[in-house]
């Protein structure tokens, strides 16, 4: 085994915009309870931006408040809330070379890949992650303490094993792959919320019905709070609390809310009642809105609300709108919107690979060389798998077909009202990209509901979201490497870090650490600066046999 190294190469954010590669960082020593582990690869992440432009202003960048004893803080070295220098990166394949004495579930020369996301640490406005209060990848060694990455209510550990045979880029991509695979696959609530907090709100002459049918099979909500015009239409709730007005309830305070009724100011009220994770159920019963409403399309993908609705009078029948999760479904007509950027690249090579039957997919990007890259990358597993495949720039070819599958991957919310209006019946409209969660956006809910459509959103990847990537990926379903457009060493990874924020590559760049002096480079530039490595590289796609050309080739001249 190679000797541990007391200094070591990394790249620090030590400040707002501030990126400094630090070579003579100090290797940290594991302590009783904590774990050293080598980084072979990380990715470069879109997110590791909103950490460079905010650093300590970053929800996760703050001190942990509660989920651990606050002496586990104290004795780790690589916990560095607030405004003490981080090192981003969270996208890592890693090898354990060393454990302190009371570690019981890790050992050394076990190979991993890293879950960042601490749930159960919580901040003021978030949780702790890896690469954010806790130090990230991007640097040649990393500590991590055994009591916070075991998840305490499964005893998981949020290091997961990688077999052998995998390429350290492979593994590293399983962990952006798996925010992908979350939107297709969490499961969706379709029923009121048993134990919530309910609200039921009727307009003058409107019926209330199929409220209690919605009801989970679990049991009722544990309170609910009726508006009613009528007296006699909150006779099936004898047992409510009664208010005023929609204005004086709390805001982001219900997970469910009922509302009998089409008036566009009292829709607008109640988005601001919904909890996170909360469903706005809109019964017409007839009637339409007749005008656009302003609905919190940022929170669909950060607070995972939900909007649904009937043209009829039954509540309950709204809730037959929602699918079982986000996955395509057969035959489906797939629209990915900014497909040719790194996470679109994923959408589209995801669905092309899901291995459901009939499916069409269309990507839409306005860089007409991203779009070939992308062509490049997914054509030949489409016409493996007979999927149909289009990809357009709409700038030059308008796309005017109407889609029962949108995936947006840019944070524009007038993309959201686009998507709508463009849907077929039944669509499912996947806001990938984080619009911010403060932001509405004006849409026809009229067509939205007559359309049965469902829009839905995820933030981040579980534990198991990444082991089902990693299988598809151990098992040769799904070829990860495929998102790779450049290679780097700890000199070119603040290059890499700028490119990710200009926009100037269109997939991933993989990190490798362990060679200090490599510039960012392209795959296209592999062939006159490294020709043994573009030799390793069929139709311009990076591959295992790269990587291990690469280490070997590049070693030799950047460990001097």
């Amino acid at each position: 085994m190679n000797t541990i190294p007391e200094k070591q190469t990394a790249l620090q954010l030590v400040g707002p915009d501030e990126l400094k590669l630090n070579t003579d960082k100090e290797v940290l020593s594991p302590g009783p309870y904590q774990i050293l582990a080598r980084v072979e690869a990380v990715g470069l992440c879109f997110s590791d931006l909103k950490l460079l432009k905010q650093f300590d202003a970053h929800a996760r960048k703050s001190e942990v408040l509660c989920g651990i004893e606050p002496q586990a803080l104290a004795e780790n070295p690589a916990y560095v809330p607030g405004t003490k220098p981080t090192v981003p990166g969270h996208e890592a394949c890693c090898t354990i070379v060393a454990v302190g004495d009371h570690v019981k579930h890790h050992r050394i020369g076990q190979r991993v890949l890293v879950q960042t996301d601490y749930r159960w640490l919580k901040t003021a406005a978030s949780n702790a992650a890896f690469g954010y209060n806790f130090e990230g990848a991007l640097q040649q060694y990393v500590l991590m303490d055994e009591r916070i990455i075991i998840e305490p209510d499964s005893g998981e550990s949020f290091l997961i094993p990688v077999e052998d045979h995998l390429s350290a880029s492979a593994a590293a991509l399983v962990e952006p792959w798996a925010c992908v695979e979350s939107s297709y696959i969490s499961k969706e609530r379709a029923a009121i919320k048993t134990g919530g907090k309910l609200l039921v709100v009727a307009d003058k002459g409107r019926a209330v019905k199929g409220v209690q049918e919605a009801f989970d099979r679990a049991g009722a909500p544990a309170g609910v709070t009726v508006i009613c015009a009528e007296p006699s239409q909150a006779a099936a709730h004898a047992n409510a609390q009664k208010a005023d007005t929609c204005e004086s309830l709390p805001n982001e305070h219900f997970d469910d809310i009922v509302y009998f009724g089409s008036d566009k100011t009292t829709i607008e009220t109640l988005n601001d009642k919904l909890a996170g994770g909360g469903i706005m159920n809109i019964v017409l019963g007839g009637s339409s809105i007749g005008a656009p409403v302003s609905v919190g399309v940022g929170r669909v993908h950060y607070g995972l609300t939900r909007w649904i609705g009937t043209l009829g009078d039954n509540a309950a029948d709204s809730y037959c709108t929602i699918p079982q999760t986000g996955e395509v479904r057969k035959d489906d007509k797939v629209l990915v919107v900014g497909a040719a950027g790194p996470m679109g690249q994923m959408h589209v090579l995801r669905v092309i690979c899901s291995g459901i039957d009939g499916l069409t997919v269309v990507g839409t990007d306005y860089d007409d060389h991203r779009l070939e890259g992308l062509s490049h990358k997914a054509a030949p597993p489409a016409k493996e798998r007979g999927v149909k495949l289009s990809l357009v720039n709409p700038q030059k070819q308008p796309v005017t077909e109407a889609f029962s599958y949108v995936a947006i991957m840019a944070p524009v919310a007038p993309l959201v009202a686009q998507a709508i209006n463009d849907s077929a019946d039944n669509a499912l409209i996947n806001i990938f990209a984080g619009i911010p969660a403060p932001v509405k956006q004006d849409i026809d809910l009229d067509t939205y509901i007559a359309r049965r459509c469902f829009m839905f959103g995820t933030s981040g990847s579980r534990l198991e979201d990444m082991k089902i990537v990693l299988d598809k990926v151990t098992r040769g379903q799904l070829d990860v490497n495929t998102s790779v457009d450049a290679v780097s060493g700890m000199a070119g990874a603040a290059d890499g870090i700028r490119a990710v924020e200009n926009r100037t590559l269109a997939g991933k760049i993989i990190v490798y650490p362990a060679l200090p002096n490599l510039p960012l480079t392209t795959l296209d530039d592999l062939a006159a600066a490294y020709p043994t490595i573009a030799e390793k590289c069929p139709n311009d796609l990076w591959t295992q046999a790269a990587e291990e050309e690469l280490l070997k080739n590049c070693r030799l001249t950047n460990d001097d």
